[in-house]
């Protein structure tokens, strides 16, 4: 569970990055989640574009989305979200 000044510091990391994954009218599939989990893997903190045709709401995205790859929400603006999970083997963002 991340602290608020830990979450602080990651909104601000995530500001000036672009979102790298789309979720489109198909929604959370598979293969969006293996694209999200091989991401979370190299990069550790990613935003996420939820399109407007999709079905799922942002916040409802979010939530599935760490608790399936278990990640920790970081925030929802608008249609983008923002996730971070940490990784075991090489750790390269300290909170």
């Amino acid at each position: 569970m991340l602290t608020s000044k830990q979450r602080a510091k990651l909104k601000g990391m995530a500001n000036t990055m672009d979102a790298i994954i789309r979720i489109g009218k198909e929604g959370i599939t598979e293969r969006v989640l293996k694209q999200i989990d091989e991401a979370l893997t190299a990069r550790e903190l990613i935003k996420i574009a939820v399109e407007k045709n999709c079905e799922v709401e942002p916040k409802e995205a979010i939530t599935y989305i760490c608790e399936k790859l278990n990640a920790e929400p970081v925030q929802v603006i608008g249609r983008k979200i923002v996730i971070y999970r940490r990784s075991e083997e090489n750790p390269r963002i300290q909170i």
